[in-house]
């Protein structure tokens, strides 16, 4: 009855929000670079309401705006963390954005346009790239040691500016342990062979150490100095062990490991970067793959557990893309072409997965998928993905019960067509309530 009621409500607020609406700029085909990146490499890339926070509409109607923690203006004009920041939540509905994209004026007015006439609030912008080249000019001791920026964003503190002045919330994303370029200058963080060789992946890309304490503190290091330029979160990315062939040969120092399996290190530096973050007035979120929900053997393989995860987090955002399920996940044969079942299914499985944690009585992340706004057409068994299938997947959020997600497009470019206008939002958020308080009473 309650699966009934909610397709019956994902049938008409799909007619409601497309119809009139025409579809922007289609997607290209996917290069080397969007097959590359299913949100974390190689393999698949929300909780519940806040609590007692206000929903977007209810934020609204008593006049605040959509904003991240309390920020002040220094003398020179950068941003920086207010001595008491708020860390004032915000319901994301976001995109991704490249540093390249965001180096560029006049793409990011054209996104701002999109931004500010849809229900989009939320840009996710690579503060650290997959390569490890810091994107915007930092006074960072190893930063500068390294000589890691390649200022891809010319002026970081006017375009924090801009974003702050249309409401717009502001993610850090920092990719952790694939990082080339650390790995490169300092070859002692770096994962090693038995022989003493660098680790390389089938890319060729060398991974540091997780266990390395050095690099937590330059990945925080890192995370602090976005705050500073007027950033509300950081989201780590690459939250792992490397998984590719190889990997068996690598060798860990047991002065660094202490004793700690994989996912007990990860844990580690969640719960250490989380700490030292917040204490800074940040949010802190981390990408994780979809396949660990529900998978010990693949929880054990990158070293993420779902739920120890989610205890030391305020959002973890699992990478479910349609494209990047198996044919026959879920009982689907071709997930890619369900867009709306595969979501859904997949969001169920993170629900039941952190019930166990639940009753615990951990205090849990809010969940914030990655969604997918690409087309696969790598896959055999693929559909061209535009607003229709954007928008089911939104809609299988909401209908898992949870309220916030990101799309992700490797190109930046994205079907606004299937999202709604702010007051569409507004009217949509109040009929998901009432939906989920008639669901409740079954």
């Amino acid at each position: 009855m309650k699966r009934k009621i909610a397709l019956l409500l994902f049938l008409l607020l799909c007619m409601f929000s497309l119809t009139g609406c025409k579809r922007y700029e289609p997607i290209r085909d996917l290069t080397e670079e969007d097959r590359r990146r299913d949100g974390d490499g190689t393999m698949d890339r929300s909780s519940e309401s806040y609590g007692d926070a206000l929903t977007e509409g209810e934020a609204l109607e008593a006049g605040q705006t959509k904003s991240g923690p309390e920020q002040t203006a220094g003398g020179d004009g950068i941003i920086r963390i207010s001595s008491k920041p708020g860390r004032n939540r915000v319901k994301v509905k976001g995109i991704y954005l490249s540093a390249n994209t965001a180096g560029s004026s006049a793409r990011m007015d054209e996104i701002i346009r999109y931004i500010d006439a849809t229900e989009l609030n939320t840009v996710v912008i690579d503060v650290k790239d997959d390569f490890g080249n810091v994107t915007f000019k930092m006074d960072s001791p190893v930063v500068n040691e390294i000589d890691a920026v390649k200022a891809y964003i010319g002026d970081m503190e006017a375009l924090a500016k801009k974003l702050k002045e249309h409401n717009i919330y502001m993610i850090a994303r920092i990719p952790a342990f694939r990082d080339p370029y650390l790995a490169e200058k300092k070859p002692e963080w770096c994962l090693k062979c038995s022989d003493g060789s660098i680790y390389k992946d089938n890319k060729g890309q060398a991974w540091v150490d997780p266990y390395k304490r050095e690099v937590w503190d330059y990945l925080v290091e890192i995370g602090k100095k976005a705050g500073e330029v007027g950033f509300d979160e950081i989201q780590f990315d690459y939250v792992r062990f490397c998984t590719e062939r190889g990997m068996d040969d690598v060798v860990f120092d047991e002065s660094d490991t202490n004793g700690m399996d994989k996912p007990q290190i990860i844990t580690e530096f969640i719960q250490y970067a989380y700490d030292e973050l917040a204490e800074e007035g940040l949010f802190v979120s981390a990408d994780v793959f979809g396949t660990i929900i529900g998978s010990p053997t693949d929880a054990q393989t990158v070293g993420q557990i779902y739920g120890e995860m989610a205890a030391n987090l305020d959002f973890i955002c699992p990478m479910i893309y349609p494209s990047h399920y198996g044919n026959g996940n879920f009982g689907i044969e071709y997930p890619d072409t369900k867009p709306y079942e595969t979501i859904l299914e997949a969001l169920e499985g993170s629900r039941k997965e952190l019930k166990k944690f639940e009753a615990e009585g951990q205090n849990l992340a809010t969940v914030r998928p990655w969604l997918q706004d690409f087309t696969a057409s790598y896959l055999e068994h693929y559909i061209e993905y535009g607003d229709a299938e954007v928008r089911a997947q939104i809609q299988a959020v909401y209908d898992a019960g949870y309220d916030e997600w990101i799309l992700w497009s490797a190109a930046n470019r994205y079907h606004y067509g299937a999202l709604l206008t702010p007051e569409e939002a507004q009217a949509q958020t109040i009929a998901i309530k009432e939906s989920r308080e008639a669901l409740s009473q079954d």
